[in-house]
C-alpha cells in the first residue's frame, strides 16, 4: 500500500511539473534562478525538466497500475530521485551563495520520496521471500 501511494503521488507530481516545464520552461527556470539565454537553453530546460520528469511520472503511473513494474518503479525512485537528492545536497553544501526555499523544498520532497520508496521496496521484497 505504501509503495502504490508513493508511485501514484510521484506520478502526479512528476507528470504535472514535467508538462508545465515542457510547455513553459521559463517557470522552472524562474523557480531555480536560471536564465534561459538562447534556444539551446530553452530546449535543455524543456527536455530535462519537461521530458525527463514527464517520462519518470509516466513510468511511476505504469508501475502503480501493473504489478510486473511495481518494484522497478520503486527502484527508479530510490536510485534516480536518491541520486538527485544527494547531488542537490552536495551542490547546496558547496554553494558560495545562499539557497532559497526552492532548494530546501526540493531536498525535502526528494528525500521523503526516496525514503518512502526505499521502505516500500524493502517491504515488497520481504513479502516475496
Amino acid at each position: 500500500m505504501t509503495g502504490k501511494f508513493v508511485l501514484w503521488i510521484s506520478a502526479l507530481v512528476f507528470i504535472s511539473y514535467g508538462l508545465i516545464s515542457l510547455f513553459s520552461p521559463a517557470i522552472p527556470a524562474g523557480y531555480a534562478g536560471l536564465i534561459i539565454s538562447n534556444g539551446d537553453a530553452y530546449a535543455e530546460i524543456s527536455s530535462m525538466y519537461g521530458g525527463l520528469q514527464t517520462g519518470i511520472g509516466v513510468f511511476c503511473l505504469i508501475a502503480a497500475t501493473r504489478v510486473q513494474y511495481y518494484e522497478s518503479g520503486l527502484l527508479v525512485l530510490v536510485i534516480g530521485i536518491g541520486s538527485i537528492t544527494a547531488a542537490r545536497f552536495i551542490g547546496f553544501l558547496g554553494s558560495p551563495e545562499p539557497v532559497t526555499f526552492y532548494t530546501y523544498g526540493a531536498i525535502g520532497y526528494e528525500l521523503l520520496t526516496t525514503v518512502a520508496a526505499t521502505i516500500a521496496l524493502r517491504i515488497a521484497r520481504k513479502t516475496q521471500s
